[in-house]
C-alpha cells in the first residue's frame, strides 16, 4: 500500500539547516511566570538549568513536577547529545549506565497524550518530549521521561521560505495519504483489475480533493516563528510533530556547554555529564 502510494503522489519529506547564536537568557522569550505556569531548577554537573513549564500544556508540566517530587531525574545522564541540534535526557537506565553503554530506550512504562500546539514550537531553548516514531506511534504519544533541550541553529529568509514550502508539500502529501487510506479498497480493487485508467482517474481525482483541501488549511512558518529561527535560532522541522512543554529562561551557556562535549558514535557524552538533582522552585 505505501508503495502504490508513493506513486501515486511522491512528494519531497521535510529537511533543514545554519548556524547558531549563544547566550545564557533568552532575549525573544517572556521570561514572567504566567498562570499555570511552574518553575524548575536542573542542577547538572555543568551547572544550573532553570525551566519555565507551561501551564497550557498540563498533561506534561504535571508529569515534570511528579518525576521531580519523587526524585526520578536525581543522578541520570543527559544521554544524547548533538551540537547545534539539541541535548536529551531522562533515560532511567542511564543512572547506573556503564561507559560506553547505548542509551535511549529506558522509560518509565507509560506514555503521555500529546500536547502539540502552535503557540509553542522549537525555537533555541525549548523544552520538549522526546517520543517512539510516528510508525510505531501515530498518536506522537510523549515519553514518560525523556525530554530534550532545543539548541538548534539560525536560518536565513531564504532558508525559511524554503522550509515554508517544503511544509506546505508535506501537509499535502500527508492529506493526500489520508484520503488514499479512504479510498483504500477501491484503489486495491482497481489493482487486481489492473485498470491502471480508473487508477489514473482516482489519482486525479484525489489530488484536485487535496488542493482543495489545502487551500483551505494553509500551513506556514508564522511570523513569530520567522522572527525566533531568524534570530535566536532552533530546530523548525520538528514543529507540529513533537510536544514542547517548556524553555529555559536561564542557564543556556550550560546548555550549549553540554552540546560541545565529545561524544561517541552513539552521541553520548564520553564524559558523563549527569542531572545531580531536580528542584521546583515555583509550584
Amino acid at each position: 500500500m505505501k508503495r502504490l502510494l508513493a506513486i501515486l503522489f511522491p512528494i519531497i519529506t521535510l529537511i533543514s539547516i545554519c548556524n547558531a547564536k549563544s547566550s545564557n537568557t533568552l532575549p525573544m522569550t517572556d521570561t514572567a511566570k504566567n498562570s499555570g505556569d511552574a518553575i524548575v531548577r536542573l542542577h547538572t554537573t555543568e551547572g544550573d538549568i532553570t525551566l519555565r513549564l507551561f501551564g497550557d500544556t498540563p498533561r506534561h508540566r504535571d508529569n515534570f513536577l511528579k518525576l521531580v517530587r519523587d526524585g526520578v531525574y536525581d543522578s541520570l545522564l543527559f544521554h544524547r547529545v548533538i551540537n547545534q541540534f539539541m541535548i536529551q535526557g531522562g533515560d532511567p537506565e542511564s543512572k547506573n549506565a556503564p561507559a560506553g553503554k547505548m542509551l535511549g530506550s529506558g522509560d518509565l512504562g507509560y506514555t503521555l497524550e500529546a500536547e502539540i500546539t502552535p503557540a509553542h514550537f522549537h525555537r533555541r531553548g525549548a523544552l520538549a518530549a522526546a517520543r517512539e516514531g510516528d510508525q510505531t506511534n501515530p498518536e506522537r504519544r510523549s515519553s514518560a521521561s525523556q525530554f530534550y533541550i532545543v539548541t538548534g541553529k539560525v536560518y536565513s529568509p531564504g532558508q525559511l521560505d524554503q522550509m515554508d514550502r517544503r511544509l506546505q508539500m508535506q501537509n499535502k502529501q500527508e492529506i493526500f495519504d489520508r484520503l488514499a487510506r479512504e479510498h483504500r479498497d477501491s484503489i486495491m480493487t482497481l489493482r487486481r483489475n489492473r485498470d491502471q485508467a480508473g487508477l489514473q482517474a482516482l489519482q486525479e481525482e484525489l489530488v484536485k480533493q487535496t488542493e482543495a483541501i489545502a487551500a483551505k488549511q494553509p500551513v506556514g512558518l508564522s511570523a513569530e516563528q520567522r522572527e525566533a529561527y531568524s534570530t535566536v535560532g532552533g530546530t523548525p522541522h520538528l514543529d507540529g510533530t513533537y510536544t514542547v512543554y517548556g524553555e529555559v529562561i536561564d542557564g543556556m551557556d550550560v546548555v550549549d556547554r553540554i552540546q560541545q562535549a565529545k561524544t561517541d558514535r552513539n552521541d553520548r557524552p564520553v564524559s558523563d555529564i549527569r542531572i545531580l538533582s531536580a528542584e521546583i522552585v515555583e509550584p
